[in-house]
């Protein structure tokens, strides 16, 4: 029988997406495809963002009979001139143009200084989406009018004088989302009403509205009281302090961008579910990020300092900041100049400096409060040691369970003080030196060091009874409290001692081979922790890059974990108008070269580093037994010869 001829994969097989083809055919990768809410709230945030920049008061959504939604504001109107250098009017490549828009230009004169919008894909992914799109923009006594189907323009642009008196500004945008793009067409309305409500509250003084046209319904929201009044309402629970809200802005003697800063209400109950809700630059982050983390760090220290200053706690407590934050609700509204978000829809906030920017204003404005009204102090003291006092129970109950066979641990482990495995940390890192930074630069609550001398062991064949006899593979088994075991095996985990079993070598070809020793002994000998999710891999960067200071923004520093984000970072500096060359950029040999606050801000903190988890993929276990015995064996030669003449070329080769 004459098997099937195969498709030929030639240049013809190669096809590029123009236009707005990428987004049709991946609409996943720009949006939400449950309901076409985020692409309506694309349009809502350019509506958010012209009175962000002082330019506009209203904000009219309008629920239409035939399924369509149009935003109404009265900012500055889209302009609708031909683009310079694209030979298409302005209007026109803001809906169909990918990475057009006027956001790009932050802290030198742009149009927009602080807004959510950052690449210009949003009302563009809008149109791809929509049956029909109408944007009509008034502007400068004119009035421009475009209409699109399918993200194609169908009526021209229409430009006219407007009406003798009419002195309306503003744009408005009505679109017909395309049901076959979504899982359910229904523009769920509590959450619009959410989302609405919520952009009152961050905008005092901006009127929102909501009209129903099936039921006739509208709604309105106007705050004077900001957050505190949007959080009162919103509770559950009665707060057993006072509201503690404030805000801070950086000025041009700070160590930030002028402007950048956050205003934040906070409520501590006893009981009832925490209300949570954090915007940067009137963006929603439900997923939060580095500026919750931020409001969390600067929470924890200003009680923490009180606590110790007013000497309230007990011997042997121990506070965690998940102590003090667990009974929290709050609202947080962060400014950032350059904020960079996880994903296109930006659901959870990634900048870096976040952190500290949300809690250098937060910490000492509690601080003050906090010494202003002791009372209130001590009760939001009893408040979170009470919370320790739980969790510590908790752990020792599980060390009870141990029984009192447990071996010495290591003398070379330098553990950490809290015994609540959930939070818990070891770092198995490469060498003495690197070791010496991990346990000056770590957080010694939580996270242990475990320095291991030269590489580890092959043990891809090594008898179970035999692992013993190497005493760095004694002592990580004996650390983190669990027996080796085979796949079939049922091993007792109960005496688990970290959440989190870290693997943290060099950035170079070495520690790379020691990461993956450690990761065979693991999947050999340790395969309960995998299949848990136990088992991590730190990424530390390869590269730092000090950049002088531009414009608005002080000098600054990023790191970078491999050569192209060494690229994407210099693309950036190049763009924000940094002469090239100005910046220095070092290369880490190993780490015991970075200092213990290097190692911390980029490898340990659980707010800034990048730690992967260690998952099967898609290999299921007997595919990834194949592979490893073909990389790890010792009678695998041949294969590993084939493997590295067939892949060979798709290697990075660090020399």
């Amino acid at each position: 029988m004459a098997s099937k001829p195969t498709p030929d994969y030639s240049e013809a097989s190669i096809r590029v997406l123009k236009g707005l083809e990428p987004v049709k055919q991946r609409p996943g990768m720009y949006t939400r495809t449950d309901n076409p809410l985020h692409i309506v709230q694309e349009v809502l945030d350019n509506a958010a963002d012209e009175a962000l920049a002082g330019h506009g008061k209203r904000i009219k959504v309008t629920l239409h009979a035939d399924g369509s939604v149009s935003v109404d504001d009265d900012g500055r109107g889209i302009p609708f001139g031909m683009h310079p250098e694209e030979g298409a009017s302005v209007i026109e490549l803001v809906f169909t143009r990918l990475h057009a828009g006027g956001k790009f230009d932050k802290g030198k004169g742009g149009a927009y200084s602080f807004s959510g919008g950052l690449h210009g894909v949003g009302v563009s992914v809008t149109n791809a989406l929509a049956k029909r799109l109408e944007a009509v923009s008034h502007r400068e006594g004119q009035v421009a009018r475009l209409v699109f189907e399918a993200g194609d323009v169908t009526e021209a642009l229409q430009v006219r004088k407007a009406a003798e008196g009419d002195r309306r500004q503003g744009t408005s945008v009505r679109v017909w989302p395309d049901a076959k793009y979504f899982e359910s067409s229904q523009l769920p309305v509590h959450e619009l009403v959410h989302l609405l409500r919520s952009k009152a509250v961050l905008m005092p003084g901006v009127a929102v509205s909501l009209v129903n046209e099936k039921t006739k319904e509208t709604q309105s929201w106007q705050y004077k009281g900001g957050l505190r009044d949007y959080l009162m309402q919103t509770l559950s629970a009665d707060p057993v302090i006072p509201l503690f809200d404030g805000e801070g802005y950086a000025d041009s003697n700070d160590n930030f961008a002028e402007g950048e800063g956050a205003q934040w209400c906070v409520a501590f109950t006893e009981d009832g579910t925490p209300v949570r809700e954090s915007y940067v630059n009137l963006i929603p982050t439900s997923a939060g990020g580095t500026h919750d983390s931020g409001l969390r760090d600067g929470l924890f220290t200003a009680v923490k300092s009180f606590i110790e200053m007013h000497a309230l706690l007990p011997k042997g407590v121990k506070l965690m900041p998940e102590d003090v934050f667990a009974r929290a609700s709050y609202v947080l509204s962060a400014k950032v100049l350059d904020p960079q978000f996880q994903g296109q829809i930006k659901e959870r906030l990634n900048s870096r400096d976040a952190v500290r920017l949300v809690s250098s204003f937060v910490r000492p404005s509690l601080e003050l409060w906090l010494n202003q009204h002791v009372e209130y102090g001590k009760k939001l003291a009893e408040l979170a040691i009470k919370a320790a006092q739980t969790r510590q129970r908790a752990g020792q109950k599980v060390e009870k369970r141990k029984g009192s066979g447990v071996a010495v641990l290591p003398g070379k482990l330098t553990d950490c003080e809290s015994r609540d495995i959930l939070h818990n940390e070891v770092f198995l890192v490469e060498g003495d030196s690197a070791g010496g930074s991990a346990k000056m630069g770590r957080n010694k609550e939580t996270q242990a060091v475990l320095p291991l001398r030269g590489k580890v062991l092959n043990t891809w064949e090594v008898e179970r009874d035999r692992l013993f006899a190497n005493t760095e593979i004694h002592d990580i088994s004996v650390a983190i409290g669990v027996d080796p075991h085979g796949p079939n095996d049922t091993p007792d985990l109960s005496g688990l001692r970290y959440g989190k079993v870290c693997i943290l070598s060099d950035a170079d070809v070495d520690g790379s081979h020691i990461q993956v020793l450690l990761l065979t002994l693991f999947f050999r000998h340790f395969p309960k922790l995998i299949d848990s999710g136990n088992v991590f891999v730190a990424r530390p960067p390869l590269f730092r890059v000090d950049a002088p200071a531009r414009g608005k923004k002080p000098a600054s520093k990023a790191y970078a974990l491999d050569e192209g984000e060494l690229t994407a970072i210099l693309d950036k500096l190049r763009k924000e108008g940094v002469r090239e060359g100005a910046w220095s950029i070092s290369r880490f040999k190993g780490l015991g070269e970075m200092s213990a606050e290097q190692l911390w801000e980029t490898t340990l903190n659980p707010d800034t580093r990048r730690l992967l988890p260690v998952r099967l993929g898609a290999f299921d276990f007997a595919g990834t037994e194949q592979l490893i015995t073909k990389l790890m064996g010792k009678g695998e030669a041949a294969a590993r010869r084939e493997l590295m003449e067939l892949h060979g070329d798709s290697v990075e080769i660090d020399i």
